[in-house]
């Protein structure tokens, strides 16, 4: 007889099964202590367990304008509550639409309910406005102490010496850090320098000139083509001496590096008139900026379009369109910025008090079409025209319903559900112990590497992707735990029919894990597709039950293919579970095996009944 090859094993069988346990128990040891070193040890939970405050919002059309409520003015509409909403400090709040025209607001304890309702159901407030002065978004280092003497010459020359340095400065970083290919300044229309004075980031300054499309110059004329007759506008009202001292006091003081403080600063200059000068922070923090009065309402945009300017090699630009008065205002306020120097020949575009974007002007904007270009990528095109819709969205909201959970009543669901589950745990434990007797220390710790495993990835997504426990993700945590034990007992049911038809235990294992493989993977595959289904095509609370649902599915496979099968194939090699020990849950007695039968095959001459043969 011939030997048989070196290394050749039975159909699925696992040559080392205790690498593989090791593997997952590393595993395991290493997202316990990422969880320890991250400082969270309990999982995020939602609103609906830890309490909070709950809106319905419903978008309502404005008059004249039928079709507003789609797919685009929504997800603006969105990411503008959203940013409002983690202004007040909220950086766990969920702001998401539902159907066409619902979006939901959760936010949690802990925030001003009155506060948050008056942010998300405002119209959002942009406006064009004037930059006075600006400097680096870092708070300004506090004076040295000089002698009486030298007070007088250093009141007298700060003012200049400060914008020389600051411009200076603006110039070096600018060039520093600028991409490969540009010069520090870009020529605009009537070939005027438009400087990067100021960009601490390194990227050009945006430039705000006349559409391609336009070709008109300052005749005279309004947005209609009629000769206006009116006198020169006058001018914007400019800050008192007492007012520029305090605005000045402000900027020292205002740090935009940090987002709490340009929180803050969003949340005073949003609050101010538009009548008023304001003090705010550029959207990256890398720049403070003095503002004027509200040249232009965003409520004056038509419409506004990110476009790739392949013919005159301007990339990426943002080209927008004012209505009749607007055009007339952005004229006027473009027409006293072109003949300043930086960075008073910028305008601000300010949405809820955060500066958007800051581009420069090198000549008066007639005719009412505009565009911004200079350094935009395709996304950062897209967001900017994104906003100046949204100033001109003729969407508004009304708050449906409002609804408050307390802590005490989340923790009360909390405890009924973990009730629940810990009744349906034990039951599914009593029917293992009596059913599969030593089977079910298998099935045990199965479960038990499932838990540390779905607990450990559950508290870590929370900081990762902000995933948060909620009462129907608890309900599907419970429902993995029958879904996890059903792979168990294919498995177990697989080895009892392989030692039902005379085989030992060893074989039995590795050849009943063939067929059990395949049906864990058919089941798990369809509980996966039915989360996965679930989580795309709804919203809300929902979603948590698919996401917990889908999760564990995964995990059952891990587990049961890294710890379940490599742990039968070393307990196969025991002697009470190989014997066949009556509590081992594998006694062939019991499971109606028949001896002779296997002995019949060894020596079938000596044993076989003719009439039976």
């Amino acid at each position: 007889m011939a030997a048989p090859k070196k290394g050749r094993r039975s159909p699925g069988g696992q040559g080392r099964p205790g690498r593989v346990l090791a593997l997952i128990l590393i595993a395991m040891v290493a997202l316990t202590g990422g969880m320890f070193a991250s400082g969270h040890t309990t999982p995020r939970l939602g609103i609906d367990l830890a309490g909070g405050t709950s809106f319905t919002l419903e978008a309502k059309n404005q008059p004249g304008k039928p079709n507003a409520i789609n797919k685009t003015n929504m997800d603006t509409a969105v990411g503008i509550i959203e940013r409002r909403v983690n202004g007040l400090g909220v950086t766990e709040a969920e702001v998401q639409t539902q159907g066409s025209k619902h979006i939901i607001v959760n936010i949690p304890r802990g925030t001003n309910a009155k506060q948050a309702r008056q942010q998300v159901g405002t119209t959002a407030q942009l406006g064009f406005r004037p930059v006075l002065t600006a400097t680096a978004g870092v708070k300004a280092p506090e004076p040295t102490p000089s002698s009486s003497a030298d007070k007088g010459k250093g009141s007298q020359s700060g003012d200049k010496s400060a914008d020389k340095s600051a411009d200076k400065s603006g110039d070096k970083s600018g060039d520093k850090n600028k991409p490969s290919g540009s010069s520090s300044a870009s020529t605009g229309p009537q070939g005027r320098p438009v400087t990067d004075a100021l960009k601490a980031d390194g990227t050009p300054t945006p430039q705000a000139t006349a559409s391609v499309s336009d070709g008109k110059k300052d005749d005279g004329k309004n947005a209609d083509g009629k000769k206006d007759d009116k006198k020169a506008p006058t001018p914007p009202p400019t800050p008192g001496a007492g007012d520029v001292a305090a605005l000045q006091k402000q900027l020292d003081a205002l740090d935009c590096s940090t987002k709490e403080s340009r929180s803050k600063a969003n949340e005073a200059a949003s609050n101010a008139k538009a009548t008023d000068p304001i003090v705010a922070c550029r959207k990256d923090g890398s720049v403070k900026e003095i503002l004027g009065p509200v040249a232009v309402e965003g409520a004056s945009i038509k419409d506004a379009n990110a476009v790739f300017d392949s013919q005159g090699g301007k990339g990426w630009l943002v080209q927008l369109k004012f209505n009749s008065s607007g055009a007339k205002k952005f004229a006027d306020v473009t027409g006293q910025l072109a003949g300043k120097p930086s960075p008073q020949n910028q305008f601000a575009i300010v949405l809820d008090g955060e500066v958007v974007s800051d581009p420069s002007v090198s000549t008066s904007i007639v005719g009412g079409q505009a565009e911004i270009s200079g350094g935009f990528t395709q996304q950062s095109a897209q967001d900017l025209a994104n906003v100046l819709s949204y100033g001109a969205l003729p969407l508004s909201f009304d708050v449906v319903t409002e609804q408050t959970v307390t802590a005490a009543l989340g923790g009360e669901q909390l405890k009924a559900g973990l009730i629940a589950g810990a009744i349906g745990l034990a039951l599914v434990v009593l029917y293992l112990v009596i059913y599969y007797r030593g089977l079910a220390l298998v099935a045990l710790a199965s479960l038990a590497c499932s838990a540390v495993l779905t607990y450990t990835i559950m508290v870590l997504l929370g900081p990762a992707i902000g995933f948060a426990l909620n009462l129907p993700a608890v309900c599907g945590a419970i429902v993995a735990i029958g879904i996890t034990a059903d792979s168990f007992i294919v498995y177990f049911e697989r080895i009892r029919d392989e030692i039902r038809e005379g085989r030992t235990l060893r074989p039995a294992v590795e050849r009943g894990w063939p067929r059990a493989r395949r049906t864990i993977l058919v089941s798990d595959f369809v509980s996966f597709l039915a989360a996965a289904v679930l989580f795309i095509v709804t919203v809300g609370k929902v979603q948590g039950f698919a996401f917990t649902l889908g999760l564990t599915t995964l995990l059952d496979v891990v587990v049961v293919f890294l710890f379940t099968k490599p742990l039968m194939t070393i307990l196969a090699r025991r002697k009470f579970f190989a014997s066949g020990h009556p509590w081992s849950g594998l006694d062939p007695q019991r499971l109606g095996a028949k001896p002779p039968l296997r002995a019949s095959r060894r020596r079938p001459s000596a044993t076989v009944d003719p009439k039976e043969a």
